[in-house]
């Protein structure tokens, strides 16, 4: 009901002022303002995508002006993202004469890909020159934000997050995350802590850790934080090195994935001539002891089959494979609940490749 209230609260929008660039609108230092991509249409004509390759594809832009009364560097400081898709928006900022593409020259293309409180910045731009700003909601995102102009960052560096590693191997709960704080960083007083998970489009902040002074009087400078998972998943963690607004930028000190899974990893099974099969690691279980084993897809979580077995010799645990692989797997999810003759019930999650015939 939240989604659909928020859905049409987004289409009730009316089309911004500043949707064409002959009515953009300007913006002074400091001056916080606030709009949205909901209902903006593309001049094509004032606009040229070969300018800014990949970065950007133009669906429902707005443009903005600002000139600086003062030179020096200004930070495009973007918050309170509210988007339909959660992919946020899209930021260029350009010099040239308005609508005529030929005589444009880009300072700064953002595909932004996230929802959190970002910033831009801009170097050495010159008192009185005008600057075009075009915002853009993402891939035809609608968005509500915030947009500032200021001599101050606020938010979190747009640095694009590395990829999420293949195979990035699975850990437990409990994850361990260090990191160090450069002595050119003299004016950070804290460090700011974030976590999202692969498929979140805004971070948490889950620790402000303090900057100390060591025993010997000087700034420590090696850091670790201990973190719980909250459910099993890929996230991505971010350090950011922050002091008083006025001292400089936020520093993004580390980003880095750590995973979270129930499945662990087991070695291949054996494989038959002319088909494939999956072993069970059945050498695990006690003898005599009665297991329900349910065998799914890790990606879907459709369950392939479901057998009782009573272990009797380890090399019994052999299961027909060959369909799962034809049909794309090269993995399988097997959850393994073992009855023992003594003690109490227990299952494990494990993680079983599936390998070709021959291979």
């Amino acid at each position: 009901m939240t989604f659909f209230l928020e859905l049409l609260c987004f289409q009730s929008h009316a089309q911004v002022a500043n949707d064409n660039i002959e009515n953009r609108r300007g913006l002074r230092a400091d001056e916080t303002i606030t709009s949205s991509t909901v209902g903006c249409t593309v001049q094509r004509g004032c606009v040229d995508e070969r300018l800014t390759g990949k970065c950007i594809e133009y669906h429902n832009d707005q443009w903005f002006e600002f000139r600086p009364a003062v030179a020096g560097t200004y930070y495009v400081n973007i918050g309170g993202q509210r988007c339909r898709d959660v992919r946020g928006v899209q930021l260029v900022v350009l010099t040239g004469t308005p609508c005529q593409p030929a005589t444009y020259r880009i300072l700064s293309c953002t595909s932004l890909g996230t929802q959190d409180d970002l910033f831009v910045p801009l170097p050495n731009l010159r008192a009185g020159q005008p600057y075009l700003l075009d915002i853009d909601g993402y891939l035809k995102d609608y968005c509500t934000f915030t947009l500032q102009v200021s001599g101050q960052a606020r938010g979190l560096p747009v640095v694009p997050a590395p990829a999420v590693p293949p195979g990035l191997p699975p850990m437990s709960r409990v994850v361990t995350l260090s990191w160090q704080v450069p002595d050119s960083l003299a004016a950070a007083r804290y460090c700011r802590v974030l976590r999202r998970e692969v498929h979140e489009f805004r971070a948490r902040e889950i620790r402000r850790e303090p900057l100390t002074i060591n025993t010997y009087g000087r700034r420590r400078a090696a850091y670790t934080l201990t973190d719980t998972l909250p459910a099993p998943g890929q996230y991505l963690y971010q350090v950011v090195a922050e002091g008083e607004p006025a001292d400089g930028p936020p520093s993004l000190l580390r980003q880095q994935w750590l995973a979270y899974s129930q499945l662990r990893p087991i070695m291949p099974g054996a494989v038959a001539a002319g088909s494939a099969f999956l072993t069970l690691p059945l050498e695990r279980y006690p003898r005599r002891a009665q297991l329900a084993i349910v065998v799914s897809n890790p990606e879907t979580g459709q369950v392939l089959r479901r057998l009782p077995l009573a272990v009797t010799t380890p090399g019994q645990g052999r299961l027909y494979a060959q369909p799962w692989l034809d049909a794309g797997l090269r993995q399988v999810a097997v959850a393994i609940t073992c009855y023992p003759p003594r003690g109490t019930a227990y299952t494990e999650h494990l993680l079983l490749p599936l390998v070709a015939a021959g291979q």
